[in-house]
C-alpha cells in the first residue's frame, strides 16, 4: 500500500470521521478549518482579507445520503452567502455537488444548486463546482452546463491526473477554472498513478489556461511549479488579473504572504465546520508533503497538540476503543 493508499483509506473510514468530528479540536483541525461556524469562519476570512488575500469558502461534507442533510447544506451555505455580503468580504463559494443530493437525485440536487448560484448571482459572488471522484465527474459538468444558460458566475475544477482534463479544459475555456492535481483514488485506465506525469500534465494544463482561458486559479503548494507559472507569466505578457494562486488555509502560510505582497492574485481554500477529517487526509492523499507542513503549523504554535495524520489516525484509534 502506498502513501496515498493510506491516506485515501483514512479518508473513507467512518469511524474515523465521526470520532474526529467529536475530538477534532483537540487534534489541532482549527490549524486546518477556519472555525466550525460561519462567526468564526468569516472572523478568519477577514483577517486574510487584511494581508490582501482573497477566500473561496468550503462548508465541510460530501457524499451525502439524506435529502434532510442536503437541505441543511443548503441552507448553511445560502447563510454563508448572507454573511459574505453582509460583512462586505473578499470570498467566493466552494461547493460539493454530492452535499447538496446528488447522490439522492439529480434534479434535487439540481435544485438546491440553482438556489444557491441565483443567490450568490444577485450578490455578484463568484460559486466554484469543486470536482470529487470520477464517477461524480460528468454529472457535475452536467450540473455546470444546464445551469450556465440562465447564470454566469460559475465555474469549476479540472484535476490534472485525469487523462481526458486536457478536452475538458478545452471545452471549458470560457470559464474560470480551478487546476488541481486531484485527491481521490482513480484507477490506471482513467488517471495517470506517478506524480512525474501529473505534474507534467498540471503544467501543461494550467499554460493552457493562462494563454487560452477566461480566468486560471492555479491551486498548488509546490514552490517549484509557482515559480514556473511565475516565469511563464512573465515570458508571455499573461495580465495579473488574468489568473491566481491558491492554496489550503492552514498550510505554507508564509508563501501565501510572501505572494500576496509580490502583487500577485492570491486567494486561500478556506474550510469551515466539524467534518474536517476526509477533507485533511485527501489533501495528504494529493501531496503528502503537506505532512510535514502541517506538524510544523503545529508545533510551532507551541499548541499541546499532537497531530499529523498517523498521529491522528492513532489518537483517533485509541479513543474510539476507550470508549467501547
Amino acid at each position: 500500500m502506498t502513501l496515498k493508499d493510506f491516506f485515501i483509506g483514512l479518508s473513507q473510514n467512518q469511524l474515523l470521521n465521526g470520532m474526529a468530528k467529536k475530538y477534532g479540536l483537540k487534534l489541532g483541525a482549527q490549524s486546518v478549518v477556519a472555525g466550525t461556524n460561519i462567526k468564526e469562519m468569516i472572523e478568519s476570512v477577514k483577517e486574510l482579507n487584511n494581508h490582501g488575500i482573497s477566500a473561496t469558502i468550503d462548508n465541510l461534507g460530501e457524499f451525502v445520503t439524506d435529502k434532510q442533510d442536503a437541505i441543511d447544506a443548503k441552507n448553511q451555505i445560502l447563510d454563508v452567502i448572507e454573511a459574505i455580503h453582509d460583512n462586505n468580504v473578499n470570498a467566493h463559494i466552494s461547493l460539493k455537488a454530492t452535499q447538496l443530493g446528488l447522490d439522492i437525485d439529480y434534479d434535487f440536487c439540481f435544485n438546491n444548486i440553482k438556489e444557491i448560484v441565483s443567490k450568490a448571482n444577485a450578490y455578484n459572488i463568484f460559486i466554484n463546482f469543486d470536482q470529487e471522484d470520477y464517477s461524480h465527474l460528468a454529472p457535475t459538468f452536467q450540473l455546470l452546463d444546464e445551469l450556465h444558460k440562465d447564470y454566469d458566475n460559475i465555474g469549476t475544477v479540472i484535476q490534472s491526473y485525469f487523462y481526458e482534463s486536457r478536452n475538458n479544459i478545452e471545452r471549458y475555456k470560457d470559464y474560470r477554472l480551478r487546476i488541481v492535481k486531484g485527491a481521490y483514488k482513480e484507477p490506471e485506465e482513467l488517471a495517470f498513478q506517478g506524480k512525474q506525469d501529473i505534474d507534467e500534465n498540471f503544467i501543461n494544463l494550467i499554460e493552457y489556461h493562462l494563454l487560452h482561458g477566461k480566468f486560471t486559479s492555479i491551486a498548488t503548494h509546490d514552490h517549484r511549479i509557482i515559480d514556473h507559472v511565475k516565469q511563464f507569466v512573465k515570458e508571455n505578457d499573461i495580465p495579473a488579473d488574468k489568473f491566481e494562486f491558491q492554496m489550503l488555509y492552514g498550510f505554507r502560510r508564509d508563501l501565501q504572504l510572501q505572494l500576496a505582497k509580490e502583487g500577485y492574485h492570491f486567494c486561500t481554500y478556506v474550510p469551515f465546520g466539524n467534518d474536517w477529517f476526509g477533507y485533511f487526509m485527501r489533501r495528504l492523499a494529493e501531496r503528502p508533503q503537506n505532512l510535514n507542513l502541517m506538524v510544523k503549523q503545529v508545533f510551532n504554535k507551541k499548541t499541546n497538540t499532537v497531530i499529523g495524520v498517523g498521529a491522528a489516525a492513532f489518537i483517533l484509534g485509541r479513543l474510539s476503543k476507550s470508549r467501547k
